[in-house]
């Protein structure tokens, strides 16, 4: 099975690489699959690649799911 996660685009890099946020945590990514990303979008991550965009409703519930699943399994606190 694999997981793809929503992140937020903070920073657009040198080359087709952006900076993104998950929960606090910054990473580099490629953004060589998808078109038009700019700082501020939603992308749905998976091994280091923005493999679309997502709305960013759609993004901050499943980040919200995310987070409750975190809770419930009593790996985090929820803030």
């Amino acid at each position: 099975m694999c997981l793809a996660i929503p992140a937020k685009v903070v920073a657009l890099n040198d080359g087709e690489m952006a900076s993104v946020e998950i929960g606090g945590v910054k990473k580099n990514i490629s953004v060589s699959l998808v078109e038009g990303v700019q700082v501020g979008d939603y992308v749905i991550i998976h091994t280091g690649f923005a493999l679309s965009k997502l709305d960013p409703d759609e993004a901050e519930k499943t980040l919200e799911l995310f987070a409750e699943i975190a809770v419930l399994a009593g790996g985090a606190t929820k803030h």
